[in-house]
């Protein structure tokens, strides 16, 4: 049995916890939207047609923002066709994901719904096939009060209010060449700088994000950062990360290592940035917006992609809906913890997505929605982390990946408020229960309030439309607190919350 041992101090802080990490993401792609949040008809639909099951689930998720409407989406879209009488609004084609857009949800319903999930909008301009004007004119639609024309016409389209939209995205991924319009860094950079400029003539406060590299793997990968930045390192808030993580080849153990990635990813953007900030001599810090991240079979749907013979235009088709298992489940709890480890400098992040498409959540046309394994830790992290990330101290056994080289056996972190504590870990072990003690007398606990772990003799289990429940988390009997020291037994390929008083 692999044994580790973990300190945990309180002093030891790294940043507070950050509510904005526990963002998700919604794009007009696949069916996201269309039966996923938006069904009019559906048993549960409310007046506006949107899903009050998803809805239900959505508030259990504990998703805080949403980044909307895309992605690869937002580089060929109108704003101004999203707004208005529905029966009004156009149909056109979305080139990134071949599929016929109708508008029938658009910003102000997503505004409705945001509302209904207690969610913040992260809203996203399109800097690839417009420019500066589109993009002023969607701010003054959606944030300015009233008196003028755009900020006049949301009124008569039914929204008096503002919607006072903080954090805007620059566009999306403008590196790669799957996108429409993309751009040289050099041409991104400059535009994207005039685009926030603009902005902020507007609204002094506004949350910018730049976009990054779309992974680590791209050939500019660093070299991007540094030149994007170079141009508007005055004018923006945030640079963007995306990473998708997936078991290559059987390669499970490599699979089960990915945060070690996603770290060295935070690692090399967070110096980029600051050596930008270093030659400018300026005060001001950069901050990773890791605005979408999460497991994705990538490589089988571009195989699938590369045979595909039908390439009719259909509205809302079925993509990308993948069905993921328990040991995605650990790894996209895992990634979670990493985004805590580094809450310093990652200060809002988005899992993508959130129905449907790569989601924790599942929906049937006119039937049930049902929680993927994936939307366990999530939700359990959500709930349970608060006040203070505290940084471990970790001894444990370590093993050798075919892709990132040498990785621990057993991953954690904590949190710390006033009256409450949680610690969350993984063991990556494929064959053994680890055991493991955690000193917690730095933190003053007293007792063990709700030990869970994610696990199952299959690795590969699923959660389905034929067995929604699957996969649950179970009560970990295991965990218990003498002495000042928290021992507990976390079953192989396994992820486990453990919450203090």
């Amino acid at each position: 049995m692999p044994r580790a041992h973990i300190e945990l101090d309180r002093k030891a802080v790294v940043a507070p916890v950050r509510r904005r990490t526990f963002g998700s993401f919604v794009e007009h792609l696949g069916r996201c939207v269309y039966t996923g949040i938006y069904e009019p008809g559906h048993p549960s639909a409310n007046e506006d047609g949107f899903r009050m099951d998803v809805v239900d689930l959505v508030r259990e998720l504990g998703s805080t923002t949403v980044r909307y409407p895309g992605g690869n989406f937002v580089s060929g879209f109108r704003w101004e066709d999203s707004v208005g009488p529905r029966e009004q609004r156009p149909v056109r084609r979305d080139l990134a994901w071949r599929s016929l857009e109708s508008n029938q949800v658009g910003l102000d319903e997503f505004a409705r719904w945001l509302k209904l999930t207690d969610s913040e909008l992260m809203l996203a301009v399109n800097v690839a096939t417009r420019g500066i004007l589109p993009a002023l004119d969607l701010l003054e639609y959606a944030n300015h009060p009233s008196g003028t024309t755009l900020s006049d016409l949301r009124i008569a389209n039914g929204t008096p209010e503002p919607h006072d939209v903080r954090m805007w995205c620059l566009g999306n991924e403008m590196d790669g060449p799957w996108q429409t319009g993309f751009m040289t860094a050099d041409d991104y950079g400059k535009i994207a700088a005039r685009t926030a400029a603009a902005m902020r003539m507007a609204d002094k406060d506004l949350e910018l994000v730049v976009c990054g590299s779309s992974g680590s793997g791209m050939p500019t990968f660093g070299d991007w950062e540094r030149t994007v930045l170079e141009h508007t390192y005055e004018h923006v808030d945030y640079v963007s990360c995306h990473a998708y993580y997936q078991e290559l080849d059987g390669d499970l153990g490599s699979f089960l290592a990915s945060a070690t990635d996603m770290d060295f990813f935070i690692d090399t953007v967070v110096a980029t940035a600051d050596h930008v900030g270093g030659k400018k001599r300026s005060k001001k810090r950069i901050d990773v917006s890791f605005d979408e991240w999460n497991v994705w079979y990538l490589k089988e749907h571009q195989e699938q992609e590369a045979r595909e013979t039908d390439l009719e235009w259909r509205h809302a088709p079925r993509k990308l809906e993948d069905v993921y298992t328990v040991a995605d489940a650990v790894v996209v709890g895992n990634l979670l913890m990493t985004l805590l480890k580094r809450s310093d400098r990652v200060t809002s992040a988005s899992l993508a997505q959130l129905v449907n498409v790569i989601a924790p959540i599942m929906t049937e046309p006119g039937g049930p929605a049902w929680r993927q394994t994936t939307f366990h830790p999530f939700s359990i992290t959500s709930r349970l982390a608060s006040g203070e990330v505290i940084r471990p101290v970790i001894e444990a056994p370590v093993y050798e990946t075919a892709r990132y080289g040498e990785a621990s056996l057993v991953d954690a972190v904590a949190t710390v408020d006033e009256d409450r504590a949680a610690v969350f870990l993984v063991n990556r072990d494929q064959r053994e229960t680890a055991h493991v003690t955690i000193d917690v007398r730095g933190l003053g606990s007293s007792r063990v309030v709700e030990a869970l772990t994610l696990a199952d003799p299959d690795v590969y289990a699923k959660n389905t439309l034929a067995e929604q429940d699957r996969v649950t988390p179970a009560a970990n009997a295991s965990a218990t607190l003498a002495d000042g020291t928290v021992t507990v037994e976390l079953p192989p390929v396994s992820w486990t919350a453990i919450a203090l008083r």
